[in-house]
């Protein structure tokens, strides 16, 4: 059988789909799977062993251009099912335009119609973590094509690969910086693209470098979009001793190879705060609007760094208060922890 699915539309989002999609890999370890996503995605799903392809797209002027052209798209691989991730209108009607026979997604009332098979909403969905979300779509999917439910009893893994040769890449392309890859590389990550809420503020992010700088004589990487350069400029000019600016400079394939080599990540609950732990690199994502119960990493490795005032998870975008939430996270709190996170190569040996 050859199996398409429709990624998510943010890296955070498309880091959480990772145990849906080994699951689905599980389940048909013969069949052909494809993922249709955002052409960046490539970045993070390069050397991914649970997939036979990617398909990128990227989004045209209209969403009428953007239903046609990928259609058309997928209507030439003569693909047998199609799974679908997004609730969004579009891509049912994608896939329905494509011709593929069997299509299962979560159900609403506008694209009900286009589905073979309509998986009802999760009614839990606001109190467990968005990884399940996708993860029992997956079950639904082995439930109703294959008439078993091994997936019952799985543990969800949300590992992504990165291949040796990129990681030496990566270390080569940090030294040519002039960055020192023999002491603790950490890398801060002080933006995000869609909330405003979501930042701690830039003064404590060069605070700790700073501090990580004398402490531990580590690294200090900066990286992130280009959204977020004019934070990273704040930073660097606070800290200008302490932090290499790489915000925007890098490929979401390069960064997650940086990631890979580097012994520690903080940020805000932003893409990268999922992307370093699933390539093996602890994280201490700083939370305050959003809600760590349903998008925190899901790694072991992770830790959540939070106050729990009373107006939190307010899930707003603007803090219409004193954003306290994150106001009141010291910057000697996540030196702390982090501190406590990093090996030098003298404790290593």
């Amino acid at each position: 059988m050859k199996i398409v699915v429709r990624g998510a539309n943010w890296i955070g989002d498309s880091l959480m789909t990772v145990p849906a999609l080994r699951a689905l890999r599980s389940i048909f370890p013969q069949d052909q799977i494809f993922l249709h996503t955002r052409e960046w995605a490539e970045g993070i799903f390069r050397d991914a062993d649970f997939l036979d392809g990617i398909i990128p797209y990227e989004r045209p002027g209209s969403a009428y251009s953007e239903v046609v052209s990928q259609s058309a798209a997928l209507r030439k691989e003569r693909f047998d099912l199609a799974i679908l991730f997004p609730n969004s209108f579009a891509s049912a009607l994608t896939v329905r335009l494509a011709g593929i026979p069997r299509r299962i997604g979560y159900a609403n009332r506008e694209r009900s119609l286009l589905l073979t098979d309509r998986v009802p909403l999760a009614n839990w969905r606001s109190d467990r973590h968005e990884v399940f979300f996708y993860l029992e779509l997956i079950k639904e999917v082995e439930r109703r094509v294959l008439g078993t439910s091994n997936l019952n009893n799985s543990m969800p893994c949300a590992e992504i690969t990165v291949s040796a040769e990129r990681k030496a890449d990566a270390l080569a392309f940090l030294s040519s910086k002039k960055v020192d890859v023999e002491s603790p590389l950490v890398v801060l990550g002080p933006g995000s693209t869609n909330s405003i809420a979501k930042r701690w503020p830039f003064e404590k992010f060069a605070e700790v470098a700073d501090k990580l700088k004398q402490q531990r004589n580590a690294s200090v990487l900066l990286l992130g979009g280009k959204d977020d350069a004019e934070i990273a400029r704040k930073i660097v000019e606070i800290a200008p001793r302490s932090v290499i600016d790489l915000v925007g400079k890098t490929a979401l394939a390069d960064t997650a190879a940086i990631l890979s080599v580097c012994d520690l990540l903080i940020s805000n609950d932003m893409g990268l705060a999922h992307l370093a732990p699933a390539v093996g690199t602890k994280t201490l994502v700083i939370f305050g609007p959003t809600n760590p119960v349903t998008t925190r990493p899901f790694s072991d490795i992770a830790e959540v760094v939070r106050e729990g005032v009373e107006c939190s998870p307010c899930m707003l975008r603007e803090c219409p208060i004193d954003h306290r939430c994150m106001n009141w996270i010291s910057a000697d709190r996540v030196v702390e922890l982090a501190v406590s996170k990093i090996v030098t190569n003298d404790e290593a040996n």
